[in-house]
C-alpha cells in the first residue's frame, strides 16, 4: 500500500492506495483502482480508461455511491442513469476517470437513506426529509477526490455533473475544470420531485423541462 497525506479540510488526512486490477464492463474495459480511509474504513474506488496522466484534460466524473440506483434500478433518483451514461461517454471517448465515493444518501448512509425514503413517501421532498432526521441537506466531502487525483496524475478535467459543488470543490484543490459537461437524465414519474428538489434547493443545473 501506498499513503498518500494532504491537507483535506484544513485537516491532515490520509488516504491509501490499495492495488489496482482490470474492469471489464459492457462498454469498455475500465481498470480499477481501490483507496481505503485508514480514519473511517470506508473504501472508495476510481475507474480509468486510456492515459489519464497525460497532461490532458479528463473526462471525469465524481459519483457518490448509491446502492438503491446504481446497482438496485431506482427510479427515485437519476444516479444510476448518470453513471451508465458516464461511463458510455468515457468509453467512446477512449479516455476518462470515474471517481466512486462511498457517501451513500448524499453522505447521511444507507439505513438512514431508507428512512429518509419513508420520510418522502408521507410527504417530505429530500432535503426536508434528511433535516427532519437531523442531517444537513448534503453531507458528501468532495476532499477524497484530492488525494485520487493526485495518485492518478490528474490536473485538469472535463466534468460531468450538474451539480456546482462538484465544480467549486475541484476549482478549490486547483485542479483546472477545463469544461463542463451537463449529465441530463429523463424524468420520470417517481424521480421528477427528486429533480425539481436538487435544482430549487441544492441548486442543480436542471432546466424545469428537462
Amino acid at each position: 500500500m501506498s499513503i498518500v497525506d494532504l491537507p483535506l479540510n484544513s485537516e491532515e488526512q490520509a488516504l491509501e492506495f490499495v492495488d489496482s486490477c482490470d474492469l471489464p464492463t459492457t462498454w469498455a474495459r475500465f481498470r480499477m483502482h481501490g483507496f481505503v480511509e485508514p480514519a473511517t474504513g470506508k473504501e472508495h474506488v476510481a475507474l480509468t480508461l486510456g492515459d489519464v496522466a497525460d497532461g490532458k484534460a479528463v473526462l471525469a466524473r465524481i459519483h457518490s455511491e448509491c446502492l438503491t440506483g446504481d446497482a438496485l434500478f431506482s427510479q427515485r433518483c437519476d444516479c444510476g442513469p448518470q453513471l451508465e451514461a458516464a461511463m458510455q461517454k468515457i468509453a467512446a471517448e477512449g479516455r476518462g476517470v470515474i471517481l466512486y465515493l462511498r457517501q451513500e444518501g448524499r453522505g447521511i448512509g444507507l439505513l438512514a437513506k431508507i428512512r429518509a425514503y419513508h420520510l418522502q413517501d408521507d410527504g417530505a421532498d429530500t432535503v426536508e426529509a434528511n433535516q427532519k432526521l437531523g442531517f444537513a441537506a448534503d453531507l458528501r466531502n468532495y476532499s477524497l477526490c484530492d488525494p485520487m487525483l493526485k495518485h492518478l496524475g490528474i490536473s485538469s478535467v472535463k466534468l460531468m455533473t450538474n451539480n456546482p459543488r462538484k465544480i467549486s470543490a475541484l476549482q478549490n484543490m486547483q485542479v483546472k475544470v477545463e469544461e463542463h459537461v451537463p449529465l441530463i437524465i429523463a424524468r420520470n414519474q417517481f424521480n421528477q420531485r427528486y429533480l425539481e428538489t436538487k435544482a430549487a434547493k441544492l441548486g442543480h443545473m436542471l432546466a424545469p423541462d428537462l
